[in-house]
């Protein structure tokens, strides 16, 4: 049995009473509440991210064990290096950091997902989001149009990455690469990724239990968050390019 959450309360269960690996719903923890910035933060800052879709209420997860990419340990292939390269050197060209993080998150939505029916990113979540000062979004600009792009949240030194899209070839690997570069800057070593995947683990990204993840979240959401989060060309050297 799940925890259904009162809407008048910010409180979440312990996130060891979440549903373990033999069940249907392996990290389900809660059910219930109302969406708003407010609840967000509180489940964030908590390791609790919330995942559902059309018609369902809102379901709150924390996985064990959790999906992790150091930014030291991400892997840059001899092809998205040489990607890279071309596009700094092309015209027309850029990354934007937040210029139209709802167009970002309409994106991701669109986006099919292997094994999903429909997406979870539906329009109160997306509502929710954006209320939320929080969400950062990253933007592969190409002749004046969002070519790709991913978003995510900031507490502290922590960076929460939520989901990514592409409408030209490695956009979003592009945009990934910038946020990595941001991270460093901003000495933020881990981005969350919840959930295994072989394209995540290609990239440098990790499983990690649940108590070493809530752990890293307990000694890094409380630091002083960095900013402003803007885009600069010197930010590439992080990279090596």
């Amino acid at each position: 049995m799940i925890d259904w959450l009162d809407e008048d309360t910010l409180e979440f269960p312990p996130t060891a009473r979440a549903l373990g690996p033999d069940s249907e719903a392996p990290g389900l923890l809660a059910a219930g509440g109302l969406l708003s910035p407010e609840r967000l933060e509180a489940a964030y800052r908590r390791g609790i991210f919330p995942w559902y879709g059309p018609g369902q209420p809102p379901l709150w997860w924390a996985p064990d064990p959790r999906m992790v990419l150091q930014t030291a340990h991400f892997k840059l292939s001899r092809s998205l290096r040489k990607t890279l390269q071309r596009f700094i050197r092309t015209p027309g060209c850029e990354i934007r950091i937040n210029h139209d993080r709802a167009a970002v998150l309409r994106a991701c939505a669109d986006t099919p997902r292997e094994g999903q029916d429909g997406t979870w990113i539906v329009p109160e979540l997306q509502a929710a989001y954006l209320a939320w000062p929080a969400l950062h979004s990253v933007e592969t600009w190409m002749d004046g149009e969002l070519a790709g792009g991913l978003y995510g949240v900031n507490l502290g030194r922590m960076f929460y990455g939520e989901s990514m899209f592409m409408r030209r070839t490695d956009a979003s690997k592009i945009a990934l690469a910038a946020l990595i570069c941001l991270c460093r800057e901003f000495e933020i070593p881990w981005i969350d990724c919840q959930q295994n995947t072989r394209h995540l683990a290609s990239l440098g990204a990790a499983e990690v239990s649940r108590n070493a993840f809530e752990s890293h979240l307990a000694a890094h959401t409380g630091q002083a968050t960095p900013g402003p989060w803007t885009y600069h060309p010197a930010l590439w050297r992080h990279l090596q390019l």
